[in-house]
């Protein structure tokens, strides 16, 4: 059970400043590019009427990730993360003026789209691994989980204001310019804020790119079996569970709304994956981390058959924050285990190797969402995606017993290279 805390331990994290700088730029990408996604998916579902082209949607963003992920690790492990992130925050605004640019020259072609969507999978590529792999360094060690649980908070914020305010925005202007150019504005906003960022960067050996060292976090997670059960059961469970991809479908035909309406469905979630941060963040996880995961992980599924059930925007909107609840817990706990067992010259390549499993999930659950829906209509695609996920957790807790008996998230310590080096071959997981 969570442990009561003082007001002044649940807002540690804010009393660094790289850390409060961090974060103004990171809402302003996730706004920036929930704004953009909303004005996407509304606007293909316009031109094309077919729920595949949604799934296509996701595609495009999700094999960029697939193919760069050694890539895009390494060089978060090999240059200024700070750097890279200002990179890919100037790279979302070209994205974004790209779009606004296919608007205002009316092309009605929506291979020009995916084109575009395309090269924002490739920033994004980048993006994940430096976000995610820069937080140990704002922050001191007995902060990182209070800052992880504000990181994932503050997220969730933007998934709300975001996806609101680009569906009020699109419906407001009656297509997707406004949304656009907001968007572009936002993102050089967040590329301002990063430069001002000044982490606490402890010497990092300067690795030659090879196939060695490109894959050493590939070979770290596949040696600890917590992190591998972990990471790949959110990789199955958010593949099956990607209902979110189709909620322009189910705004317009099965609950009878409009862009608004679109834009409270997806802002749902982060709603309640928003409130269960700020309840973490003020009164720590406790207790079997491992059992919690699994159980998190589950009323995902749960909540997604739910959804798929309802008729009621009420209802749907309800189930959805509830989904987001649930899966926020299963996020922090994985967030706070993989960054604190990670060694901080290997963080950017095993964040690469955790966003395939989790990041570029999301994308290929639309996809696949897209497809089933196409086969056997979007609401069965929705109910079976749920189902899938609660056989996918009873089959996780069967292959990772460390999954079940794993313990405090206080207790993780991060691991010397030569310690996994020597558990090659072996079954030794993380102390739990």
């Amino acid at each position: 059970m969570p442990a009561p805390a003082d007001a002044t331990a649940g807002r540690a994290a804010f009393t660094h400043p790289a850390f409060v700088l961090f974060q103004i730029a990171r809402f302003l990408i996730v706004s920036a590019v929930e704004m953009q996604a909303v004005a996407v998916g509304w606007q293909v579902y316009e031109i094309t009427k077919r729920p595949l082209d949604l799934g296509l949607v996701g595609l495009a963003q999700f094999l960029p990730g697939i193919l760069l992920f050694p890539i895009s690790g390494h060089a978060s492990d090999r240059f200024e993360r700070r750097d890279v992130l200002s990179a890919c925050y100037a790279g979302y605004a070209v994205c974004f003026a790209l779009l606004l640019a296919l608007v205002q020259r009316r092309v009605q072609s929506i291979t020009a789209i995916y084109v575009v969507l395309v090269l924002i999978g490739v920033v994004r590529s980048f993006n994940s691994t430096a976000s995610r792999s820069i937080l140990p360094q704002l922050v001191s060690e007995e902060h990182f989980p209070n800052a992880v649980a504000w990181n994932a908070s503050i997220f969730q914020a933007a998934t709300i204001l975001g996806p609101s305010f680009g569906g009020i925005l699109y419906a407001l202007s009656r297509g997707p310019s406004a949304v656009y150019a907001i968007a572009m504005i936002t993102a050089v906003g967040a590329t301002v804020s990063t430069f001002r960022i000044k982490p606490e960067v402890k010497a990092r050996p300067r690795e030659p790119m090879t196939l060695k060292t490109v894959f050493a976090g590939l070979h770290f997670i596949w040696q600890q079996k917590l992190i591998l059960g972990a990471i790949s059961l959110d990789l199955f469970a958010v593949l099956l569970g990607g209902a979110v991809a189709l909620l322009p479908v189910y705004a317009r035909e099965i609950l009878h709304t409009g862009p608004w309406g679109l834009g409270l469905l997806r802002a749902a979630p982060g709603v309640g994956a928003a409130l269960m941060a700020v309840l973490v963040a003020h009164r720590p996880l406790r207790g079997r981390s491992g059992p919690m995961l699994l159980w998190s992980v589950a009323g995902f599924g749960v909540f997604t058959i739910v959804f798929g059930f309802s008729r009621s925007l009420t209802i749907s909107l309800l189930a959805l924050l509830l989904l987001g609840a649930s899966d926020m817990i299963s996020v922090i706990i994985r967030a706070t285990l993989t960054q604190l067992a990670t060694p901080d010259e290997m963080r950017g390549r095993v964040t690469a190797v955790d966003m395939i499993f989790i990041g570029t999930s999301n994308e290929f659950g639309q996809f696949e969402s897209g497809v089933t829906a196409q086969w056997f209509g979007t609401v069965w695609a929705v109910i079976f995606g749920g189902v899938g996920t609660l056989v996918v957790i009873a089959v996780w807790a069967w292959l990772f017993p460390e999954l079940r008996h794993a313990g405090e998230l206080s207790r993780i310590k991060t691991l010397r290279l030569e310690d996994a080096s020597d558990s090659a071959g072996g079954s030794e997981s993380l102390p739990s």
